[in-house]
């Protein structure tokens, strides 16, 4: 039906598969980080989101450089891997394809932790910035999945730990709603578009 699209479960999907847009006038944009970045300009958000400072705001354009294949990339696709292939293909998931992915996802957690947190309590040093709030975005894609990263990993823990307190609880709580109740997602609830361009992106890997 031509409503389909509008139907909750699809944008519960959406909001996590799709790049969101933004319209400000008659301008418009699209990649979530662009447009991140454009409202941080743009409302001038306290300084620490994305730093004035040359150096924080350079460590900050590090990790969203970075972030896209690495993080985004290795934690959607255990997401896509874990909950939507077995929809898709009505078959269990083979063990060997979940190790695979799972191992790909750890190998980047650990450059996240040895690199982007080394010892400071965030990415770009003492105060939250775009980059932590991206970061933990993506990381709660594995963990709506079912991995929880967080659990053998301290130092991530603790640095999420820090991120929900600078977000506020509350606030973490609704946003991640949606990731977290995914794991309740049926096929006959995404569009059927959608499972197509899905079967297509899995099946080639």
């Amino acid at each position: 039906s031509s409503g389909q699209h509008r139907t909750e479960e699809f944008r519960k999907v959406n909001v996590l598969m799709k790049v969101p847009a933004l319209r400000d006038g008659s301008f418009t944009l699209a990649e979530s980080i662009a447009i991140l970045l454009y409202l941080a300009r743009k409302f001038k958000t306290p300084d620490h989101w994305y730093p004035s400072d040359l150096q924080k705001k350079a460590r900050v354009d590090e990790y969203l450089s970075w972030q896209h294949v690495n993080i985004r990339g290795k934690g959607s696709k255990l997401f896509l891997t874990k909950v939507l292939l077995p929809l898709l293909t009505g078959q269990p998931l083979p063990p060997e394809k979940l190790e695979g992915v799972t191992e790909e996802l750890n190998v980047v957690l650990k450059q996240f932790e040895e690199k982007f947190l080394q010892d400071k309590p965030f990415i770009a040093g003492s105060e939250i910035s775009l980059a932590d709030l991206v970061a933990l975005v993506e990381l709660m894609q594995p963990v709506g999945a079912g991995y929880d990263l967080f659990e053998e990993r301290p130092k991530l823990a603790e640095w999420r730990r820090r991120v929900e307190e600078a977000v506020g609880k509350q606030l973490f709580q609704e946003a991640h709603e949606g990731i977290l109740n995914i794991k309740t997602l049926t096929a006959d609830k995404i569009a059927p578009e959608l499972l197509e361009h899905f079967k297509h992106q899995l099946l080639k890997q």
